[in-house]
């Protein structure tokens, strides 16, 4: 790797000495020649192929450079969805009730509030180097190449488990959402129909799923935003008679039983809960390298996240700490993600006297975690194709089909999807209890990765004499607001730390320290397997390279494009913001 001197840029004939790979040219419309070709590439294949339908879809594709095989056709409507509701799944809709009665809905607002705060700082921070770096699997390459190559092994592997083991979780939820109807049939039978969906959706390839969120995602937040305007009506009193909210309700829950259960340790104890809802979150960052213009589309999409966190999240939770006492009997269990009677989305409907509307919802939370489990498998499989190209994994995973599809890392996801079943035998919980603890704290490194990586690409962009100028679409809270994301996520951290060691209602011991922290030591592991694998040490400044595949544009009209931007009056630059 080239050492720079700071505020030099780089000597032309010394970088073309260099060994490195050649920065991609974009057309007028922000798109490489690669993706251009991929497109008209597969425009010409029959429409069986495209939509791997025949044999022939499923033989390895050729011609194709080896940094991203996958197709790049996922629209801005895919892409906005993803931002604004890939997420919303069983943390949101049922893992809520545990942290309700954990914390109350005091700690409920504070914890979901910071975890908010935190993600809309990832994410745009995540968009900036998305949209400068157009790589598949970029969450881990982005540690690789701005922290540590052994850090970015670990952190590709990390997110590569967490998906994986999400799977089966979900699926769980799915099929115990059925037996809320139907209590007869066996859970195994739904948890193999909803995986075959799953198998199924994925054959269509990346288009498969970006329908699927699509459509899911339109669900939930229709779902979620006439949840939230019926609350409003339960808290004016304008409920049925038959339910309890027939009177002003207001915000008695506040006072009795109150704001916060368990204290100061029950706001501890929902961060982890809150970290598990949000989770997701990122993946419009991944399926960017699938867009057919992430230039022009991906600003869009995560611009979204700014409402989601507060319509969505802040707002939903809100109404469901004003309706449901976190002392309700039917938010306690030992296990929120096998009851989804826990779910307070369910309860609202039921104490409200709505008939069909509890059932309404459990649809909605069904079709959800579905949702998320598509994502698992999205998400999971490409970091591993990402892993394979860069010889982070075995070179079978590198193998994308003429459709575009990842099939052995797409089977490799999809294998771990029968661990559901586990849930079924006598020991079956506490095996489902450390899955569920390998899963929780994962997402967190992989954010605190991106923060860490936007910090440190800003700091080697300013060494080697480059200005903000020259970057397309950047962080809103730049520099500060990635380290206020890592100083917040170091922050959930430390609060989950002391929840492992003094648990709710728990006495301290090795095990229930490991089933709430296990996800650190498993980092670790893969941190020291990746050293000893590539003998890699921590990057200096000077010696992070910001030219190799960077996306090149017109920096004449980028500066214009600010320079029209500076002129706007406040209110538009605000707009622009969000929109």
């Amino acid at each position: 790797m080239a050492t720079y001197e700071k505020g030099v840029l780089p000597d032309p004939e010394k970088e073309a000495a260099r060994e490195v790979q050649p920065a991609p040219a974009y057309d007028t419309e922000g798109r490489t020649a690669s993706v251009v070709f991929k497109n008209e590439e597969f425009q010409k294949l029959s429409f069986w192929t495209r939509n791997g339908l025949n044999l022939e879809s499923f033989k390895r594709r050729e011609g194709y450079d080896t940094t991203n095989q996958l197709n790049q056709t996922m629209k801005s409507r895919h892409l906005h969805m993803i931002a604004i509701g890939g997420s919303i799944g069983a943390g949101f809709f049922v893992g809520s009730g545990s942290a309700l009665s954990k914390g109350g809905p005091g700690a409920l607002l504070i914890d979901f509030g910071i975890i908010g705060v935190m993600m809309f700082n990832v994410v745009y921070a995540l968009g900036e180097l998305a949209i400068m770096y157009p790589v598949s699997g970029g969450f881990y390459t982005y540690s690789t190449r701005f922290i540590d190559p052994s850090w970015g092994f670990a952190m590709g592997w990390n997110y590569v488990f967490q998906w994986a083991i999400v799977l089966p979780l979900e699926l769980t939820v799915a099929a115990i959402t059925v037996g809320y109807w139907d209590s007869d049939i066996s859970v195994a039978v739904w948890i193999t129909v909803f995986l075959v969906v799953i198998v199924f959706i994925n054959i269509w390839g990346v288009l498969g799923y970006a329908e699927e969120e699509f459509w899911s995602s339109i669900l939930k937040l229709s779902a979620t935003i006439i949840f939230m305007i019926i609350c409003l009506v339960m808290v004016c009193g304008g409920g049925p008679s038959e339910g309890i909210y027939s009177e002003y309700w207001g915000a008695r829950n506040w006072y009795n039983p109150g704001a916060f259960a368990n204290g100061f340790k029950g706001v501890c104890a929902v961060f982890v809960t809150a970290a598990f809802a949000f989770s997701g979150t990122e993946l419009v960052g991944l399926a960017a390298a699938e867009a057919s213009n992430p230039v022009r589309q991906l600003p869009g999409a995560i611009k979204q996240v700014f409402w989601r966190i507060t319509l969505f999240y802040i707002l939903g939770l809100f109404f469901v700490g004003l309706l449901i006492p976190y002392d309700d009997e039917n938010l306690l269990g030992a296990n929120p993600y096998v009851s989804v009677d826990a779910s307070p989305f369910v309860l609202v409907g039921k104490y409200a006297g709505l008939k069909g509307f509890d059932s309404f919802m459990n649809v909605v939370i069904m079709l959800s975690v579905i949702s998320i489990g598509m994502s698992g498998v999205y998400g999971g499989s490409r970091t591993l194709t990402a892993l394979a190209e860069q010889d982070y994994a075995p070179k079978i995973f590198a193998y994308v089909d003429k459709s575009g599809r990842p099939l052995p890392s797409t089977a490799a996801i999809c294998i771990f999807g029968v661990l559901a079943y586990v849930n079924l035998t006598s020991d079956g919980p506490t095996v489902f209890d450390w899955l569920l603890a390998l899963s929780g704290l994962a997402a967190l490194f992989t954010w605190g990765s991106i923060c860490l990586a936007h910090i440190r690409f800003r700091a080697a962009w300013k060494y080697q004499g480059h200005t903000l100028d020259e970057i397309p679409f950047k962080a809103v809270g730049g520099v500060a607001g990635s380290y206020l994301g890592l100083f917040l996520i170091v922050l959930v951290l430390i609060a989950q730390f002391y929840i492992a060691l003094f648990p709710l209602g728990g006495e301290t011991s090795a095990e229930n320290f490991f089933k709430s922290y296990l996800a650190l030591p498993i980092v670790m592991l893969f941190w020291v397997c990746g050293y000893f694998w590539k003998r890699t040490g921590w990057l200096t400044i000077a010696t992070i390279d910001v030219d190799s595949g960077r996306r090149h544009l017109d920096l004449d009209q980028v500066r214009a494009d600010n320079a029209e931007r500076a002129l706007w009056p406040a209110w538009k630059r605000i707009l622009n913001l969000m929109f």
